[in-house]
């Protein structure tokens, strides 16, 4: 015959334990309204590696790239010109507020030669690829070592 657990209907300590489970993310709700993650396209050529992220209705100028051990870092701002009250809207899917997005490069890249260029609320960041480390073969000595008697 197989033990059975006895489980309550109602555990009001695992109810308490989920809900502060979720308290971080209650406390960052308001923040997570405002910001927004863009989406990217990365692939390779031969010669760099591509990035193209959509960024329609952000101004150039508050868009900020970096690219600091092999570690690519997107971050602004889309502001909007007016806001409307937000009981007059019947959807709201175009997102407005502060943007972060990190990815680590497939492979090392020549970070000060890193360019980003905006076109038709496309940005397109070109990282050249850093030229591949030729592994170097070292001869490895024997040396024995007299014992004493």
């Amino acid at each position: 015959m197989s033990i059975i657990r006895w489980a309550p209907m109602w555990d009001p300590f695992e109810e308490m334990e989920e809900s502060f489970g979720r308290l971080p993310q209650m406390a960052n709700l308001g923040q997570m309204q405002k910001a927004f993650v863009p989406a990217m396209d990365v692939y390779q050529t031969d010669k760099a590696v591509m990035v193209e992220t959509p960024l329609a209705g952000v101004r150039p100028e508050d868009v900020e790239v970096t690219v600091e051990k092999g570690v690519l870092t997107l971050k602004g701002e889309s502001k909007k010109e007016h806001e409307v009250d937000e009981k007059n809207y019947y959807r709201k899917e175009v997102r407005s507020g502060s943007f972060f997005r990190q990815l680590a490069l497939p492979t090392p890249v020549i970070e000060d030669k890193v360019t980003a260029e905006f076109a038709d609320g496309v940005l397109k960041i070109t990282c050249p690829k850093a030229q591949p480390t030729v592994a170097k073969k070292i001869a490895v000595k024997i040396t024995k070592k007299d014992v004493k008697k």
